[in-house]
């Protein structure tokens, strides 16, 4: 089988950061047996990204050799459907289906057109993978939906001492760390209740600072959720939020608004929380977690994100699409040689 990936995220040399979660499922699926071709909308103009891949798709697919595409992002799949040659499995990854969302946490004036767009790119779709139950009760088509949550790189995102992580990026072994892992520009991440958490906690303990780390490597993100004391993810809208299942998998404790599934990754964990977005009830539950000190049975909880478990049920809504595939072609010759014998 193979498989063409269409992205219009994927690590830079500048950012190894940026689409880590599709790099990731693409060198899963290679390690289960999937040949994987990569078409990267990328360009100085982003404008004339998504018309160029058009056509750059039509050239890939002019050489007979791919059976089906797959495109990560609603905005993607929808030049991978400007074809009709192969199926396409679209992966939705949050406000590409959920909508956008602006600095107050409100709705945008675009988020119902992103909605609509990609609504009934997924009916015209041959399957539509989401990243929770709520994302799929947004489309209507419900046999060609798929939950799948982004895999977990148990080999990148595991245990290190504290310790030994702080020495190796140089921070104090006396500090309690705060942990902010994303852009704090992006207004979506509501970094600025994070900010004011942080402060709060700082009058009352010195020793405690908040770190903001985006744009770096994973195995650096590694290294500060295994040196920090606790996650603070304060999102406004998710869809399944990378940096939180890689917390659990370093025992990270975590401090998090109720989005996307975050509720259904942290269950239960004793040291991680799912709270109101209010600056009071985050203090109060990051004090707690710095008063103890203590790292959570979080990995343990996450082992069905591990690489493989992922890969194979992708690898399944891939057969289940060109088994479906083969029989429409196969319906259609046999119906052409009926026409052609009357």
């Amino acid at each position: 089988m193979r498989v063409l990936i269409m992205t219009a995220i994927y690590p830079t040399p500048e950012n190894p950061a940026f689409g880590t979660f599709v790099r990731t499922q693409v060198e899963s699926l290679k390690q289960a047996g999937i040949d994987i071709e990569l078409l990267l909308l990328n360009g100085r103009s982003r404008k004339w990204n998504y018309p160029k891949a058009a056509f750059q798709l039509r050239r890939r697919l002019t050489k007979g050799s791919i059976d089906l595409v797959h495109a990560h992002y609603g905005y993607v799949g929808m030049v991978a459907r400007t074809q009709w040659k192969v199926p396409v499995v679209v992966t939705y990854h949050g406000s590409d289906l959920m909508g956008l969302v602006n600095g107050r946490g409100k709705k945008a004036l675009l988020s119902p057109l992103v909605v609509g767009a990609g609504q009934m790119l997924a009916r015209c779709a041959d399957a539509a993978i989401v990243q929770t139950a709520k994302m799929a009760s947004l489309l209507s088509k419900k046999s060609n939906v798929f939950i799948i949550p982004c895999e977990i790189d148990f080999e990148v995102f595991r245990l290190i001492e504290r310790e030994q992580a702080r020495a190796a990026l140089g921070l104090e072994a006396g500090k309690k760390y705060l942990l902010f892992a994303a852009n704090p520009q992006i207004v979506v991440k509501r970094f600025p209740l994070a900010k004011a958490a942080a402060e709060e906690l700082k009058k009352q303990d010195p020793s405690i600072e908040l770190l903001v780390v985006y744009k770096e490597p994973q195995e650096r993100l590694a290294l500060f959720m295994n040196a920090c004391d606790a996650l603070v993810f304060p999102s406004y809208q998710e869809g399944s939020p990378n940096v939180v299942k890689q917390a659990m998998a370093c025992n990270l404790p975590i401090v998090a608004t109720d989005v996307g599934d975050v509720g259904e990754v942290i269950g239960n964990t004793n040291g991680c929380y799912v709270c109101k977005a209010e600056m009071e009830e985050f203090v109060q539950r990051l004090a707690v977690i710095l008063r103890r000190r203590e790292r959570t049975q979080g990995r343990a909880q996450v082992q069905h994100l591990a690489r493989p478990a992922v890969a194979q049920r992708i690898i399944g809504v891939y057969e289940q699409v060109l088994k479906k595939h083969e029989a429409r072609l196969r319906g259609r010759t046999q119906a052409n040689v009926f026409f052609a014998d009357e």
